[in-house]
């Protein structure tokens, strides 16, 4: 079971309980509020305590953060999962397409994400999805088991301390190798689900960089640095070279690919509670690897070995500095 303890220090000596909660260890105090009312949510040295209690040197306050859990009334669904990395605070899998992150009033019934990894943690356990992928796009994507861990993962998402990068196979692509998209967002009166380029839209800003050019096509690197709905999407529907398979801001073409071709390839934090620096990878999957290779074999190549295709974690990305140089 997730659980926290920290031994107070000569210099936290007098403090109390929520102040070391709020100050040392980044609690919130709507969670501070639930762990309070529970009879082993907050304990010093083996003893229930409020968080109002003060606390002396060499104090062992402990946290026992299931505890703050709500119940969930989603139903588990068993499922296969590509997970990439696991312990008792953090689950990063690679979503496959058209996987639905969490369920839609749309589709009632439909598996979900969340519902396969709850049947993966077991009865009774708790979730929480920190980055939550449209169903058309495969990837990387993050889950604390805690409300705790989920705050701390939250208040980093759209920061260089949780920093994502994207591959997109694009129809045309940009017309620089690099640049940087700074274009507000807003919602389409036209319709329940589309958004546009709107001056008094949200801010949005996305890096990118061209990795390879095959064709009618560019693979196409992506750091977002907001998290607008469909961010990615509209930004280089806007630069004139809008995602392949892409219904909503380009052409859908099933015969070209089924879906936006979007994958969350790269995920680079430092882990909320050990501090332990993690960098995990996604490969490209096969549609898009498969739309690369057919157009090279058209065009007369027979090297599918592109840059963009096989990539690797760089050490600045792993301190959460931009990987778009």
């Amino acid at each position: 079971m997730a659980a926290l303890e920290l031994v107070v220090t000569r210099a936290q000596e007098g403090r109390t309980v929520k102040s070391l909660l709020k100050g040392e260890l980044g609690f919130s105090t709507a969670l501070i509020g639930r762990l309070k009312r529970t009879e082993t949510g907050l304990t010093v040295n083996g003893r229930r305590v409020f968080a109002n209690a003060v606390l002396r040197e060499g104090d062992r306050l402990s946290v026992d953060l299931p505890t703050a859990e709500r119940p969930t009334e989603l139903r588990p669904v068993p499922m296969a999962l590509d997970v990439r990395f696991e312990d008792e605070h953090l689950l990063v899998v690679n979503k496959p397409a058209p996987l639905a992150s969490i369920p839609s009033s749309l589709v009632p019934g439909e598996p979900t994400l969340a519902a396969g990894l709850l049947y993966h943690l077991g009865e009774g356990s708790a979730l929480h999805l920190v980055n939550r992928l449209d169903r058309g796009t495969t990837g990387l994507a993050a889950a604390a088991k805690t409300a705790y861990v989920h705050e701390l993962l939250r208040r980093r998402l759209h920061t260089g301390a949780f920093h994502r990068t994207y591959l997109a196979v694009c129809l045309g692509g940009p017309a620089e190798e690099r640049g940087r998209v700074e274009l507000p967002i807003g919602r389409d009166p036209a319709s329940a689900v589309k958004r546009r380029i709107d001056p008094a839209g949200k801010p949005a800003a996305t890096a990118y960089r061209v990795l390879e050019r095959v064709g009618r096509f560019a693979l196409v690197e992506l750091a977002p640095e907001t998290g607008r709905t469909h961010q990615l999407r509209v930004h280089m529907a806007a630069l004139g070279c809008p995602l392949a398979g892409d219904w909503l801001y380009g052409t859908e073409d099933r015969g070209m690919i089924s879906r936006p071709a979007l994958h969350a390839a790269r995920l680079a934090l430092d882990h909320p509670v050990t501090g332990e620096p993690l960098a995990l990878e996604a490969p490209l999957p096969e549609d898009m690897r498969k739309l690369l290779e057919l157009e090279r074999e058209s065009n007369g190549s027979t090297d599918f070995s592109g840059s963009g295709v096989e990539y690797h974690i760089l050490p600045q990305q792993i301190r959460g500095e931009s990987p778009l140089p």
